[in-house]
């Protein structure tokens, strides 16, 4: 098939309807089209195996579907069966939610549409009008939660919004701000910021909203992005590489908050930055013995002047959380502390690059693990954390993973914290943790875009194997002067550095990798595993591929015309499987845009021959 963008969702629409249908019954085909167009969608329910009701389909983000149409065996005859384009080119890493055979999905300028899901044909849409087009941190969205009646969305410009789950109508719209910094923080701020100067509004843009909410009990729990930049995307989607230079932005304060999914009043916020022992301990260390390269007597002698460093730490939150609602705790991956420049931010900057546990109904704080104290390499916890029992000896501990960027996979007690082990490397580390002299800089492998990124992983309980992408992405770290006339730490890309991607199965009892590919590009868009024993990756030069869940033989793949940085979803409709993913690309990487969501399926049965 030639690029997508020769086809139209409504050139395909109820195609998994009507093709092949004789004309006889061609009638009552539309007539079960207009019905489900017309049919209220219920509320989104825990577990159903037709569906996929969350993020990570299930609150644990095991991204796994025990569907079983769909094996090695018959997988090389999959066959799009409908496509649908947003008519908005851009970073396209949607994870979309599917209740009874209902589709909903977020696209870049968080727009969000409801689909039927054997045919492709839209029920409603939702177009969001931004209150700026001067972003912090690009216009892409990871997805929406599904609950009590509502689809809920956080968007590029920081604002939690609510639509009627049937209709698509705006139900709320509230600010996800932190009133400290001079933002908003009430509802009527933000519905008329079109008649404030466009100064002001600007000036709100500190925060942005880009992982997929996650829904629970009465609850719309969302984390804040963009903290941990002091640039714009839209200067990194232009050439210019700014990212880990000083820029026209402060860092800022990330937060996890709670809403009230009824009214979308805040219950609860945790803040990513420590208010009080910010600095922490000064390790020389990880927890793992990683020796970390600090300039420790100068941080310790720079203590007091910038002991409010916490105001603009960072700590951005990339991914959904996973919960455990036993338990009543929510495990957040944070990201980078704030600036890059690290001089003004000395200490280990808790609880930056960490994984925390927060209680799910108030956001207090149980337990965390920094992972990388005071990150200058952007080693942070971007990808979402996956629960999952680690065998520990005889015995199975109830456990927590999380991908970092640093190449490892660690393996945590959830009830506890203790770390119970960590996974061989899963891209190259030749380099991790080398602290900049001078302005030629060093390399560090596998560098601030390499390792796990926030593309999300899979746990099978079939094989009892989790499954990671990663990146061979070396980043430069430098010193230059600053407008202070300081010597600071800066991050670039350089172009000339070969780069290529990875996907591994990695067996949670021993750390060990099981198998592991080489992908021909960095920046896969994750894994999705169902029980009918296949893995389905998103490639960035364009390949959505099925592989073997126990051997990561490749059994099939579709070239989409369009970078796949975004994972997919499997779900039943019409007592078939199907698999959905977006094809958009992603500017910033050089992988090509586009503006589709094909589903794929096995081809329709041939009708038998009318009896004569």
């Amino acid at each position: 098939m030639s690029r997508l963008a020769l086809l139209t969702g409504r050139d395909v629409a109820c195609r998994g309807a009507l093709g092949g249908t004789r004309p006889t019954r061609i009638a009552a085909a539309l007539l079960a089209c207009l019905a489900a167009g017309l049919a209220q969608p219920p509320a989104a329910r825990a577990d159903d195996a037709a569906d996929w009701p969350g993020y990570g389909r299930t609150p644990d983000n095991r991204r796994h579907s025990p569907v079983t149409e769909i094996t090695p065996a018959n997988v090389g005859r999959l066959v799009p069966k409908w496509i649908y384009q947003t008519g908005i080119d851009g970073s396209f890493q949607t994870s979309p939610v599917v209740i009874d055979g209902v589709v909903y999905l977020s696209t870049p300028r968080n727009n969000v549409v409801a689909l039927d899901g054997i045919t492709g044909e839209p029920r409603w849409k939702y177009g969001h009008r931004m209150q700026t087009d001067d972003l912090c941190c690009g216009t892409h969205n990871r997805g929406v939660a599904v609950g009590d009646g509502r689809v809920y969305e956080i968007t590029a410009d920081a604002r939690l919004i609510a639509l009627d789950q049937a209709t698509g109508r705006p139900l709320w719209d509230v600010p996800v701000h932190d009133p400290g910094t001079g933002a908003p923080d009430a509802p009527e701020q933000v519905r008329n910021a079109d008649r404030l100067p466009a100064a002001t509004v600007a000036g709100w843009r500190r925060y942005s909203g880009i992982a997929a909410p996650l829904f629970h009990d009465g609850l719309v729990i969302v984390g804040t992005s963009g903290s941990g930049y002091t640039s714009r995307f839209s200067d990194q989607e232009r050439g210019l590489q700014t990212i880990g230079r000083a820029g026209p932005r402060e860092g800022s304060r990330a937060f996890v908050s709670a809403y009230a999914a009824d009214t979308g009043r805040l219950v609860w916020r945790w803040y990513s930055t420590a208010d009080h022992g910010w600095e922490g301990g000064f390790v020389e260390r990880t927890s793992m013995g990683d020796p970390l390269d600090r300039d420790l007597a100068t941080e310790r002698a720079n203590a007091d002047r910038y002991r409010d460093a916490w105001k603009r730490g960072g700590g951005s939150i990339h991914s959904t959380p996973a919960l455990d609602a036993e338990a009543g705790l929510l495990y957040v991956g944070t990201g980078n502390a704030a600036p890059y420049a690290d001089l003004y931010r000395p200490g280990d900057n808790l609880y930056t690059a960490s994984l925390v546990a927060l209680d799910v109904k108030t956001g207090a704080l149980r337990w965390f693990h920094q992972i990388t104290p005071h990150d200058i390499w952007g080693y942070d916890v971007a990808a979402a954390p996956i629960l999952l029992d680690v065998p520990v000896g005889e015995a199975r501990v109830p456990g927590v993973a999380v991908a970092t960027k640093s190449g490892w996979v660690y393996f945590f007690d959830r009830r506890t914290g203790a770390l119970l082990r960590r996974s061989e490397g899963f891209v190259p580390q030749t380099r991790l943790f080398p602290r900049p002299r001078d302005e030629t800089g060093v390399i560090a492998v596998p560098g601030e875009a390499g390792g796990a990124n926030w593309q999300p992983g899979s746990y099978s309980p079939r094989t009892g194997w989790l499954y990671i992408t990663g990146s061979h992405f070396p980043s430069r770290f430098a010193l230059e002067t600053d407008a202070d006339g300081n010597r600071v730490n800066v991050l670039t890309f350089p172009k000339q550095n070969e780069s290529w991607g990875t996907v591994s199965a990695i067996d949670p009892a021993t750390g060990r990798l099981v198998w592991q590919q080489r992908l021909a590009r960095p920046f896969a868009g994750g894994v999705t595993t169902t029980a009918g024993g296949l893995a389905f990756i998103g490639e960035a030069d364009g390949y959505f591929t099925a592989r073997d869940a126990r051997t990561g033989a490749r059994l099939w793949r579709f070239q989409t015309g369009a970078g796949v940085g975004a994972p997919a979803v499997v779900y039943e409709a019409g007592g078939h499987e199907y698999v959905l993913v977006a094809a958009g690309g992603n500017r910033l990487f050089d992988n090509a845009p586009g503006n589709a969501v094909i589903a794929f399926g096995l081809p329709d049965a041939p009708e038998s021959p009318a009896p004569r």
